[in-house]
């Protein structure tokens, strides 16, 4: 390869890369008719918390059946069952953040499709490891990149959390 053609590979990496900062974030709650009211917002990264130790989102409790609406526009990569997650979609969107739901009763989207915010993709249910419970959605965004400015060494997990986002402080601006 001669240096021409990686200054050309970089540049169009770097706009890519860009790009994805640069495209809207409309926020929405993921839950049809859901307010600050139905989650507590003390719960992100609550410990102890289940057999992942640390609670790294919120749930957002709602009858069962209840829409699920993408909280922004992305792209759905995986659409599916999980163990824990019982029915997940997990969806990038700007920003480079990973947002993720599961619990879902059902999901109405496909993988490798694109959603607008507001787009229903499910609906709130209490698959995986929240059988048993109330229905609720668990909601939890995830950054590609650490947000080192976010470090608190007094916080448990400190380093792994500067990867994610409060979907509580995310949901309320």
């Amino acid at each position: 390869m001669n240096f021409s053609l990686i200054n050309k590979i970089f540049i169009m990496l770097l706009v890519i890369f860009s790009f994805g900062f640069v495209l809207p974030e409309q926020r929405k709650i993921p839950v049809e008719n859901a307010s600050p009211k139905d989650w507590n917002s003390e719960s992100f990264w609550y410990y102890p918390w289940g057999k992942s130790r640390t609670h790294k989102g919120i749930d957002i409790f709602a009858k069962e059946g209840t829409p699920v609406k993408a909280s922004t526009g992305g792209f759905i990569l995986y659409n599916g069952k999980i163990s824990m997650g019982g029915n997940v979609v997990f969806m990038l969107g700007p920003k480079w953040r990973f947002h993720y739901y599961a619990h879902l009763k059902d999901s109405s989207k496909r993988r490798f499709g694109f959603v607008d915010a507001g787009q229903q993709i499910g609906s709130v249910g209490t698959s995986g490891n929240a059988a048993g419970k109330s229905p609720h959605l668990h909601y939890s965004i995830k950054s590609m990149y650490p947000q080192v400015w976010k470090y608190d060494a007094k916080q448990r997990q400190a380093w792994k959390r500067t990867f994610f986002v409060n979907p509580d402080e995310y949901l309320r601006l």
